[in-house]
């Protein structure tokens, strides 16, 4: 993975591979490093990446707090409790952006300034950063590969409700259909 160090505009970004260490030789601890005047954001530079903090928000927090109580309230109440797929969601939610379920150390080969990327839950039903990107991925390929070129204001697929319940138990039986609809 390449990107930009938008520390410095001559800066570039280099992943460095798990375990790796930024120099040949045994494993070092770190040293912290002070920032350089020739690392600081130039003016009119775009603002440097920022770790968005999912711990810190109102609705991590609500999750957080209370997801054991809700499922076991609705197991209580429903007397079989939430599908597994809801209950994986939610889980993803609980680890997306969170630096201790993993990430990836980003360095600066001109400055050496480095950077920790979270990993992502990359899902779509319930956390709000990955849902809108996934969205935006998507979009793209299906305005200019799979819907023909006339105007359309909205694409929706629909099946009948006993296949929707037969989905929501089983998603694997999902996937192959999904992918002949985005296909063609």
């Amino acid at each position: 993975m390449a990107g930009v160090c938008q520390t410095q505009p001559t800066c570039g970004t280099r992943a460095l591979p798990r375990g790796s260490s930024p120099k040949a030789g045994p494993r070092r601890r770190a040293r912290p490093q002070t920032r350089t005047a020739a690392c600081q954001t130039a003016p009119g530079t775009p603002a440097p990446y920022e770790r968005r903090r999912p711990e810190e928000t109102t609705l991590y927090q609500v999750v957080q707090n209370h997801i054991e109580t809700f499922l076991a309230q609705v197991e209580q109440e429903t007397g079989t409790g939430l599908p597994q797929f809801v209950k994986t969601e939610f889980e993803a939610f609980l680890e997306c952006g969170i630096l201790a379920h993993g990430f990836l150390r980003l360095r600066c080969g001109d400055c050496a300034h480095e950077k920790l990327v979270a990993f992502s839950c990359k899902r779509r039903g319930f956390c709000p950063a990955c849902g809108p990107r996934r969205m935006a991925e998507t979009a793209p390929h299906l305005v200019e590969q799979v819907i023909p070129r006339v105007l359309v204001r909205q694409w929706v697929v629909s099946f009948p409700i006993p296949l929707r319940h037969l989905f929501a138990a089983q998603p694997q039986l999902l996937s192959p259909v999904l992918q002949v609809i985005h296909r063609n």
